[in-house]
């Protein structure tokens, strides 16, 4: 797998990647904001998937678990730009007396499709990857203020993800776990996006499913699997990445261990 990143400092980096496809769980602690240059990149939420393509720039908030599957395309790697919109960087922004925040948070995926003035404030770091010299630290904090504002422009709503400071509070697990079982996290992850330190979301879970975390999940992800081939006739290649499977192979192991039968046999049907 050939997948490289360079950074012109901490929080902007360019990314290319020319395997077949890269796929992770990501719980971002910063807002993500990206430009796609090449390739496609399929980002899955709970409830909801996105797919970009050259040109998006799109908005990831921080706090939130999505599964990222980036493709190389038309004969050119997966290649994207990303600027970390720290929390620390947007206090300092919303801490300014002339800067007001609009209430309102909301999880979605921002999309800014070929916005010409994103497009432009993110072409313009292009060059300054191949300097051998550093990048002076004023000018990466001046280009994601440029960044910042805007967004800020061209969309009101956008500061009801960028002021909003709060960490995940204690929610509903079970509602939690049905919408989220399918992303292939660390137990500790699961419980700081529920509002629990570990011990008590195992307690929790415990009480709540009456069966230890790991074997629920599988459960789960091998049932949504199942119905995602049946009822849509998927192919398992198309599906055991999106419902939380590593590889294939093990995909194909733990399906027909818990149906008896082995996945491919549900597309000869």
């Amino acid at each position: 797998m050939e997948f490289k990143t360079n950074y012109i400092s901490p929080d902007i980096k360019l990314s290319v990647f020319e395997d077949e496809l890269f796929k992770t769980e990501v719980l971002f602690d910063h807002h993500m904001l990206v430009w796609f240059i090449s390739g496609e990149t399929k980002i899955i939420q709970a409830g909801a998937s996105y797919v970009f393509n050259a040109g998006d720039i799109f908005l990831i908030p921080r706090n939130q678990v999505i599964t990222v599957i980036n493709y190389p395309k038309d004969g050119q790697p997966h290649k994207a730009v990303a600027m970390h919109l720290t929390v620390e960087r947007l206090r300092d922004f919303y801490a300014k007396p002339q800067v007001k925040a609009s209430a309102g948070v909301t999880d979605k995926i921002y999309s800014f499709k070929n916005h010409p003035l994103l497009e432009s404030c993110f072409s313009s770091l292009l060059p300054y990857f191949d300097l051998k010299e550093k990048y002076p630290e004023n000018l990466a904090s001046l280009k994601i203020t440029e960044a910042i504002m805007i967004l800020r422009t061209i969309d009101k709503n956008v500061d009801g993800i960028l002021a909003n400071f709060e960490t995940p509070g204690k929610i509903d697990l079970a509602k939690f776990m049905e919408s989220h079982f399918m992303f292939n996290l660390p137990l500790e992850k699961f419980g700081y996006l529920s509002g629990r330190s570990l011990s008590t979301f195992n307690r929790d879970f415990r009480k709540t499913f009456h069966v230890t975390p790991q074997k629920w999940l599988t459960k789960k992800r091998l049932e949504l699997a199942h119905y995602q081939l049946t009822a849509h006739a998927k192919k398992p290649v198309d599906v055991y990445l999106e419902v939380g499977f590593e590889d294939l192979s093990h995909f194909s192991f733990a399906f027909k261990k818990h149906f008896g039968y082995i996945p491919t046999s549900l597309s000869r049907i």
